[in-house]
């Protein structure tokens, strides 16, 4: 009896028209995308007229652009308050994680910036920074105090987003933190008793040890939100007063919507794309050698 080529090829070709139709969706939506943006960016282009090689002119003009150079810095300093996130959450997390009937009330205040949407919350914290009648504004004036612009102040006014973008994103690790105390091995748990573990070294040497891969993904999605921030800076400020605010994700909106400069955008574009590109393939990495047994 002959075997046709289905028959002899069936095991090795079943995968492939399955997973034929999300790799094409892949290529058109992503793949494509990328290497066009890439591609865009080695040309100066209004976005509707005529195209204009100019090669690395724009990565050469990023380098010297001071705003891009302050957005890279409130990048950095998104990352580094962002970091704050999975300590406060852990605390949290330990405090919330009690049989009593009273924190349930509060545990729905805590995880409500979660579900809210992040033009709410530019929304409400503009209000709340209001100089005039925010509540920032009341508390300030009951403590004898005179009320600050902290969206209009250059100095401080990152920080404020900042604070404004930390409250969903505690939430969100506190989910995780609170999930991953809700999987605790009792076994460990009572032998660290029995073995007279109590307090910190408890905390320390039986619960923290369990929640290092809650940890370890509230640590990345931290990172991951302080490089792609752009909505509350979007909402709330605009980039401004006078591009203080600007991050490379606005940036990158700002000149190629608004200034018409498509090929300068598709270079900022790269740029945080590599630079999410890096940290993702090092959570890659360190995900495999945990598999591995090697972590």
């Amino acid at each position: 009896m002959q075997v046709n080529f289905w028959d002899r090829n069936q095991l090795r070709l079943t995968p492939v028209f399955f997973l034929a139709p999300a790799m094409l969706l892949f290529t058109v939506y992503v793949v494509y995308p990328i290497f066009s943006s890439l591609w865009i960016s080695l040309y100066e282009w209004n976005g509707v007229g005529e195209m204009f090689w100019v090669g690395l002119g724009n990565y050469i003009e990023m380098w010297e652009d001071d705003r891009v150079h302050t957005a890279i810095w409130n990048n950095l300093i998104w990352l580094i308050f962002f970091l704050l996130a999975p300590l406060i959450s852990l605390g949290l997390s330990i405090f919330l994680n009690q049989n009593l009937t009273e924190l349930r009330f509060i545990k729905s205040i805590f995880f409500f910036p979660f579900v809210v949407s992040p033009v709410v919350v530019g929304l409400v914290f503009s209000q709340f920074y209001n100089p005039e009648y925010g509540l920032l504004d009341f508390f300030l004036k009951s403590l004898g105090f005179q009320p600050i612009a902290v969206l209009s102040n250059e100095e401080i006014v990152t920080f404020g987003i900042i604070l404004a973008a930390l409250w969903p994103q505690v939430a969100y690790c506190l989910i995780l933190y609170m999930t991953g105390l809700a999987g605790l091995n009792r076994e460990i748990v009572e032998a660290g008793r029995i073995d007279g573990a109590k307090g910190w070294k408890m905390f320390w040497n039986v619960i923290l040890p369990q929640l290092r891969p809650a940890t370890f993904i509230a640590v990345v999605v931290s990172v991951l939100g302080a490089l792609r921030s752009f909505d509350l800076v979007a909402i709330m400020t605009r980039g401004g007063p006078w591009g203080s605010s600007t991050v490379l994700a606005y940036e990158m909106v700002e000149q190629a919507i608004f200034n018409y400069r498509m090929g300068y955008g598709a270079a900022l574009a790269t740029i945080l794309f590599f630079l999410l590109d890096i940290y993702i393939a090092w959570f890659l990495f360190r995900v495999w050698l945990n598999e591995k047994g090697r972590l």
